[in-house]
């Protein structure tokens, strides 16, 4: 790996060498005495009615010792994150081929799917919704009392229609984004262990433990107090784990049995029943005047919901604010609408629906350039944000030049071309530039507290708090980097305890990219409070003056002595009789804007990419040979963590832009396991592969690192497709990228019988 990370201190992440071993246990690797296996039973159609459920012959299958429904729900029958319209199990009807009719515990697995399969549920199917086309025909079937129009998003400034009759050039494309899954190794899964006293204890693989715990309080009726969330570590996420999945039924089984119950979906069951990527449309009509000044742009979105909201409305926010990305443009109308379908479920996934947007935007720009024969990266230069420039959406952002300087590393980066002529005359090159911004946190109007805890434990180790999530984008790392820096402590005298309801503060949700600066903000507010009363302590068993203190390694020194702590912190936690801990609440940094639209965001990042390709003109195929990331986050915490996230997300989106469709006819999924889901492999990572750290923040910024979980996935899929482009003539309008339709637009251009006849 080339960059300019490599000369950063690389610790080997906290939980580096028991995962490369093995010898980790997930939380679907748990068990416990007198455990049950629990399975669920879920819809065999897309929709339809339901007419009866007998689950006697079911209960009368040896080794079986529940079987649940929705009349054994004892509280509320619904759960997810904004709007509980999703039913935990159905009542009446089914809307996508996931939902859950019934539960089973029993002694086997084959027990539990014979008692399954002896589950008689009689339907009554219904007309399929299965595109939002469908969906939004006025005499569409109603899939919730509200209509099929799940949320509505927009923003204007500007006469758009006014300024686009003073342009010189107008672009308008329509472009389609598919379903995408997260591809996470461990599916869906977890132990559900309940109490004598009624308490239940969760094991199971969340991005936020104390928000499972309030819908699991309301599914069970219980209070929250009496249910535990121990969250991590998990086997990879992406969004994917954000909503409720197998919760509902291992608590419903295992307060029911009294023992507990384990469930781990199958990966075809992960299929069915998990979330994806949105789905959408967007079509673009972008305009400029003569000297490449952008003067008007016009969007509409239409997303693909499936069948429940989820953090869809979230999602298509994000989508409205960033269609103008990092360009200032004095008109804009943008509009897009959320739509219930009959499909899977649509939700949370890396990139948010800045994915979609920004391949739609960049394309634009890439086309305008090509109209106005002016180099793409000066037409970006031209139209580029300013650092005290408002921000997409008219909203007030931190200051920021961002946007620019990873445009002139991707300027840069353009003048070691690797494009060279190959000997192989049906291999046609081409290199493709973009960028792309993405906001962190939750955003305006949006609940997003954050916090953490220092204390001195018992046996000494220093506790660093959160209730944040590892599922897999190296947030020990980042909590101890940032902690051995901030208190000068070593790496043996702390102790990190995360994602465990009953011993960490809320801290908000490992999500939107805001984990690292959560911990960089909270470990700012607890540093002096804590070593203070660290200090107090000390100079009272030591009769010493706290101002000649420090925190060290192994213990608190003398300043100016270097033979040995003063005291070491397992004889202070020892001698102490007082409580040593300080706890920080707050909230994530959001936008002053009163009027700023919901979601509006505070905090950018900011991405640049280059990418070589190779088109075979004989098979369409499409191979990546080189990726150079360009990143604007500030200061790097943990280098390795960085890397493997901006490399990571890159690849993700480079299947997504040449692989990846999650296809559904008629409501079910023509892939349902991953023989037929084609995904990246090794081979198909280019080994030339750069990231480029830019960790200057603008003079005054109190506001530390972003995150990096999400802003490697965006600007590599218009890169890609420009790289197409450059080495075809082909603009992209559709993901995946077709081979089909490559060697059909050669063929026309005449390349490919030029190739065979130099053969």
């Amino acid at each position: 790996m080339k960059g300019n990370i490599q000369e950063k201190e690389k610790r080997i992440r906290p939980d580096g060498v028991e995962k490369v071993t093995g010898k980790i246990k997930y939380l679907t690797d748990l068990s416990f005495p007198n455990m049950l296996v629990g399975k669920v039973l879920r819809s065999e159609y897309p929709h339809a009615k339901i007419l009866s459920i007998n689950t006697e012959k079911a209960k009368q299958i040896p080794g079986v010792h529940a079987v649940i429904t929705h009349e054994d729900i004892p509280a509320m029958n619904g759960f997810g994150l904004v709007t509980p319209d999703q039913p935990v199990f159905c009542v009446d009807r089914v809307r996508y081929i996931g939902d859950a009719i019934a539960a089973v515990a029993a002694e086997s697995l084959e027990s539990a799917e014979e008692a399954l399969r002896c589950i008689e549920v009689k339907y009554e199917p219904l007309e399929v919704l299965d595109s939002p086309e469908k969906a939004l025909h006025p005499d569409a079937i109603k899939l919730h009392p509200q209509g099929n129009i799940c949320h509505k998003a927009s923003y204007k400034k500007g006469n758009v229609e006014e300024a686009f009759k003073q342009c010189t050039y107008v672009i308008e494309e329509t472009y389609e984004l598919p379903r995408q899954m997260h591809g996470f190794i461990e599916t869906e899964g977890g132990v559900f262990v309940p109490d004598e006293d009624g308490d239940i204890t969760v094991f199971a693989g969340t991005q936020h433990g104390f928000k499972d715990r309030f819908q699991l309080s309301r599914i069970l009726g219980i209070p929250e107090t009496k249910i535990r969330v121990i969250s991590s570590p998990m086997g990879g996420s992406f969004g994917g784990k954000d909503e409720l999945n197998i919760q509902p039924y291992g608590s419903l089984l295992a307060l029911k049995t009294g023992r507990p119950v384990k469930i781990h979906n199958t990966r075809v069951e992960s299929v069915r029943a998990g979330i994806k990527r949105h789905p959408m449309k967007i079509t673009m009509k972008t305009g400029v005047d003569a000297n490449g000044k952008l003067l008007a742009h016009k969007v509409n979105i239409v997303a693909d919901k499936g069948a429940y909201t989820t953090l869809g409305p979230a999602v298509l926010d994000f989508a409205v604010e960033h269609a103008a990305g990092p360009y200032m443009i004095p008109n804009i109308d943008t509009e897009g609408v959320l739509v219930f379908t009959n499909n899977g479920m649509s939700g949370e996934f890396r990139g948010f629906g800045g994915n979609q947007v920004t391949f739609a935007l960049e394309g634009q720009l890439d086309r305008l350039a090509e109209r106005l024969q002016m180099d793409p990266i000066e037409l970006r230069r031209k139209n580029l944000r300013k650092e005290t420039d408002l921000g997409p959406v008219g909203q007030m952002i931190a200051p920021t030049d961002g946007a620019s300087l990873v445009l002139e590393g991707v300027s840069k980066l353009m003048n070691t071309n690797r494009k060279q002529q190959d000997e192989q005359p049906w291999i046609f090159k081409g290199t493709g530039i973009a960028i792309g911004m993405h906001g962190g946190g939750l955003g305006k109007g949006r609940i997003d507290h954050a916090g953490g805890r220092l204390s001195l434990a018992k046996d000494g180790k220093i506790e660093i708090s959160f209730g944040f999530e590892e599922c897999g984008q190296g947030l020990v790392a980042v909590i101890e980097n940032l902690t051995i820096s901030e208190l000068g402590c070593g790496k043996d005298d702390i102790r990190i305890v995360i994602s465990d309801t009953d011993r960490v503060p809320i801290s908000g949700s490992s999500t939107a990219s805001r984990t690292t600066n959560m911990v960089w903000q909270s470990l700012k507010r607890l540093k002096e409070p804590f070593m203070k009363m660290l200090y107090e302590e000390a100079a009272e068993l030591l009769k010493l003056p706290e101002d000649e203190m420090t925190l060290g390694v192994g213990g608190i020194w003398l300043k100016g002595r270097s033979d040995g702590p003063c005291i070491t912190y397992e004889e202070m936690a020892r001698k102490s009789e007082k409580e040593l801990s300080y706890t920080t609440n707050f909230h994530f940094p959001i936008t002053p804007t009163p009027d700023a639209i919901p979601g509006a965001h505070f905090l950018y990042t900011f991405g640049g990419i280059k990418v070589d390709v190779e088109v075979n003109g004989l098979t369409g195929k499409v191979i990546v040979t080189s990726i150079d990331h360009v990143i604007s986050a500030g200061p790097v915490v943990s280098p390795n963590g960085y890397v493997g996230q901006i490399e990571g997300g890159g690849v993700m989106s480079l299947g997504y832009t040449l692989l990846e469709e999650a296809k559904m006819i008629d409501g079910k999924y023509a892939s349902e396991n991953f023989d037929t889901y084609l995904m990246p492999n090794i081979v198909d990572v280019p080994f030339d592969t750069n990231v480029y750290a830019i960790e200057e923040l603008a003079e005054g910024d109190e506001y530390g690192p972003r995150g990096v979980g999400e802003i490697g996935t965006i600007a590599i899929i218009p890169a890609i497709a420009k790289a197409v482009h450059d080495a075809t003539g082909l603009w992209i309008n559709k993901l995946p990228i077709s081979p089909e339709e490559l060697l059909n637009h050669m063929e026309q251009k005449g390349m490919i019988p030029w190739v065979l006849n130099k053969m």
